[in-house]
């Protein structure tokens, strides 16, 4: 330290700090501006940057806590939708079912007309055979009884007397 004492030039000095002023003032008319300007556009683009990115980060949880809501829709829709389909299922199964009871019990009326016609109709073509076999009978019976002379004197006689008088 003595020895830059001791070399001490004050007109080494008096250049030096008038060349580092210029330099200082040269600086400051012409380079300070841009890169503090500099210093500020990045400045600003860096919050710029970070306000983009908590709006990214906002916008995808209004997006993730939308498609959440959408999709608990979406499920409840789904559930909505199977739920009125087994009502519709549940209601064509017991319209089918009483339609056919209706046709079936229309079926066995039909089926009950149908056997006690028949069954009248059997009925009615049965007594008339009996009838004819009566006829028949009482025919062949007739013809023998009237056949012998004996026979038809006897039978007018008895249903001679068989009849009343009054």
């Amino acid at each position: 330290m003595e020895k830059l004492l001791e070399e001490f030039s004050v007109g080494l000095f008096f250049w030096q700090t008038l060349l580092f002023g210029l330099l200082l003032f040269l600086l400051w008319k012409f380079a300070w501006k841009p890169i503090l300007n500099a210093i500020n556009d990045r400045e600003e683009g860096i919050k710029n940057a970070l306000d983009a990115a908590e709006d990214a980060k906002r916008e995808m949880q209004n997006v993730t806590a939308d498609s959440e809501k959408l999709l608990k829709e979406a499920r409840a829709e789904r559930e909505t939708m199977l739920k009125e389909a087994r009502e519709i299922k549940d209601k064509i199964v017991a319209d089918a079912k009483e339609q056919a009871q209706v046709e079936g019990d229309k079926m066995i009326k039909q089926a009950q007309a149908t056997i006690e016609s028949e069954k009248k109709a059997a009925v009615a073509d049965i007594k008339a055979q009996v009838a004819n076999l009566s006829i028949d009978i009482a025919e062949k019976v007739i013809k023998d009884e009237l056949s012998d002379k004996k026979k038809q004197e006897k039978l007018v006689q008895d249903m001679l007397g068989d009849i009343e008088l009054n």
